[in-house]
């Protein structure tokens, strides 16, 4: 489970800054089944390639997901002024030398600093992993990483099978590699259609969004409300249909408006039901047509 909210992004300027401060709420490190309590780790069904990209780390390497074939591969957006960040990354280190040779495990890092900082920075917390400083158009790829820490977690064939948004249990990321590598775990794995929870551009296969009640809409009519939501464009300047926008950022005021609209508009297109004690009366001849009066004439 995750263990504090992660940091969001400032969602209209280019440049990052920090937002929110740090809220711990421990919890267990997996969810559990409801038959049996059995831990369960859940990965995604017909997952998505990883979007490549072509980066050099701080030490001057090369760094490509396709030179990584055969590993499992753990992406992790950061940066340092980031404390959930700088929380995670022991665990990260242990890990990664723990599975050496089976796991790599990627900081990919969004600081305005220049790289010598983050370097120092590397240098100072042990860090043992490739860490690249990444660019706008990678971060674009992976979904526009609204808040961190954001980690992928790729398959030993480069695909995404999980995502996990803020600083999470490392129990979690070990039990998913151990996993993936065909290590015993002591717990259930499951799959799950992405409606948009990994990668937005699934939105369109989600049947309901974070903060949108459809509860009184008609099956017909949450088809048409939700073919909306993937339509309409949300308009706070993330560039991403209503849909994308109440999955990526779920505190957003005016996706939410805009929903709340879509619904309204909807629900008042209901017709009144008929009179239930004359089903069958006919209905009342219309009013006598009247003569509107005439509007004044504008001033000259």
């Amino acid at each position: 489970m995750r263990l504090t909210q992660p940091m969001p992004l400032h969602r209209h300027q280019a440049r990052l800054w920090i937002i929110t401060s740090l809220l711990f709420c421990f919890a267990p490190s997996l969810a559990f089944s409801q038959q049996d309590n059995e831990p369960v780790i859940r990965f995604v069904q017909n997952p998505d390639p990883a979007p490549e990209f072509k980066l050099t780390s701080l030490d001057g390497k090369p760094l490509s997901l396709a030179a990584l074939q055969g590993k499992v591969i753990f992406l992790n957006f950061w940066a340092t002024w980031c404390g959930p960040c700088r929380a995670e990354v022991p665990d990260l280190v242990a890990l990664q030398d723990r599975y050496k040779g089976r796991l790599q495990i990627i900081g990919l890092n969004v600081d305005d600093d220049d790289a010598a900082e983050i370097q120092k920075y590397v240098d100072e917390s042990g860090i043992n992993y490739p860490v690249a400083m990444t660019s706008n158009d990678v971060r674009l790829q992976y979904g526009g990483i609204p808040a961190l820490p954001t980690s992928f977690v790729l398959d030993t064939q480069g695909r995404v099978v999980q995502k996990h948004v803020g600083l999470w249990n490392p129990a979690v990321y070990e039990t998913e590699i151990r996993s993936l590598l065909g290590l015993p775990i002591m717990a259930k794995v499951e799959t799950f259609e992405d409606k948009g929870e990994v990668f937005l551009k699934h939105a369109d296969r989600a049947t309901d969004l974070p903060g949108v009640d459809l509860s009184k809409l008609t099956p017909e009519q949450k088809k048409i409300a939700l073919h909306r939501f993937n339509a309409d464009t949300c308009t706070c300047g993330c560039k991403y249909t209503v849909a994308q926008c109440r999955i990526w950022d779920s505190g957003c005021a005016v996706s939410k408006a805009a929903t709340e609209k879509i619904i309204a508009d909807l629900s008042s297109d209901q017709k009144t039901p008929a009179n239930p004690g004359t089903p069958n009366a006919p209905a009342a001849p219309p009013p006598s047509p009247t003569k509107a009066p005439s509007a004044p004439a504008p001033p000259q």
